[in-house]
């Protein structure tokens, strides 16, 4: 638990290594993927972090999409090496063993320079007032970043991680576009999110 002015606000319970979450709550990372093919259209630049609800994502593209994915995951890239029609930007940087990501100064720095249509954000947890925040102080930077230069934001959260919070700030709800989550989540994300003008997919 997180102790906050006027009570507590638990942490996520998503382990924290990428091999660990890699087939961590799998099912769920499916119907978020599924229901994130459909705000994707020929033409987009999309970012793609280290998040491995992200990379399921990256798993499932049409063969036929034609998009330019920006990403700092060494998974998507080895995903979509092979994709036809993909163009893939790779953000180089400092090796994030956990995530499997570059971070860092030179990677921030790559982002600063990308305006793209629709960002993909892997979460850790997000809150209705202390916003998306995440365990690692650099990723947060990173992803901090990738949001400023993006259009639109999508967070990708299983239902466990909505209503919780970690110690680095990412940013504010205000930031978030849509929210995409599992079936059990849905009606939880609607109702703790009802006065902002996010999305609940």
């Amino acid at each position: 638990l997180k102790v906050v002015r006027g009570g507590s606000v638990s942490h996520s319970p998503t382990p924290h290594h990428f091999q660990d979450r890699l087939n961590y709550k799998s099912r769920e990372k499916k119907i978020i993927a599924d229901k994130a093919l459909g705000l994707l259209q020929n033409g987009q630049v999309v970012v793609f972090d280290g998040g491995t609800t992200a990379l399921a994502i990256a798993s499932i593209l049409p063969a036929d999409l034609q998009i330019t994915v920006v990403t700092n995951s060494f998974p998507v890239v080895s995903v979509l090496e092979s994709h036809p029609t993909i163009e893939v930007l790779f953000a180089g940087g400092r090796l994030y063993k956990c995530a499997f990501a570059s971070i860092g100064h030179d990677t921030i720095r790559f982002f600063r320079n990308i305006r793209a249509d629709l960002y993909f954000m892997g979460i850790c947890s997000i809150h209705p007032t202390i916003g998306v925040t995440t365990i690692s102080y650099e990723e947060s930077e990173v992803k901090n970043a990738i949001v400023e230069a993006s259009k639109q934001v999508i967070a990708l959260t299983p239902h466990e991680r909505i209503n919780t919070a970690e110690a680095f700030f990412i940013c504010p709800l205000s930031s978030v576009d849509t929210v995409i989550t599992d079936e059990d989540g849905v009606a939880d994300a609607k109702e703790l999110f009802k006065d902002t003008t996010i999305s609940v997919i």
